[in-house]
């Protein structure tokens, strides 16, 4: 799909505010409401807009640590990364899986009230995952918000 400058704007303040008006994005990006609108669905159905979410506060629903884990298994074959990869996002705790290159080949964003909920997860629901072979934490102390004034590439 082509996407010009006018997409990358819309783009742009949708990544920012998922919930502005149609009316108030064509406004922003110089459209009359009804191109704006066809413009939007355009992206949706092609699968360039994913879809649309609520960014919840993790400390305000009981989820205030957030650990990264990098994940090593044991085995590469096909079964045995299907087998990790089918058990791993059943995790309630587990935010993001992604399948990484180097010294780990998961990088998990797992979140958890507190350190002994994580001590926790990490000896009865991480240590019954298959094939793992090492798991590595690290602790956010701080979270960063990124840019909010990107344009998706």
């Amino acid at each position: 799909m082509d996407i010009d400058e006018v997409d990358r704007a819309i783009l742009a303040v949708l990544e920012r505010e998922g919930r502005i008006s149609n009316a108030e994005l064509a406004a922003r990006v110089g459209l009359s409401p009804s191109p704006c609108l066809r413009r939007v669905r355009r992206l949706e159905e092609a699968g360039v807009i994913r879809g649309y979410r609520a960014l919840i506060d993790p400390a305000a629903v009981g989820r205030g640590l957030r650990v990264f884990v990098g994940v090593r298994l044991m085995r590469h074959k096909h079964a045995d990364v299907v087998a990790f990869e089918r058990e791993v996002v059943r995790l309630s705790e587990v935010v993001y899986c992604h399948h990484i290159t180097g010294t780990y080949d998961y990088l998990l964003q797992v979140e958890v009230a507190d350190l002994p909920a994580y001590e926790d997860f990490h000896a009865n629901r991480m240590a019954n995952l298959p094939g793992v072979a090492a798991v590595n934490s690290y602790v956010a102390m701080k979270t960063l918000e990124g840019r909010t004034d990107r344009t998706p590439s």
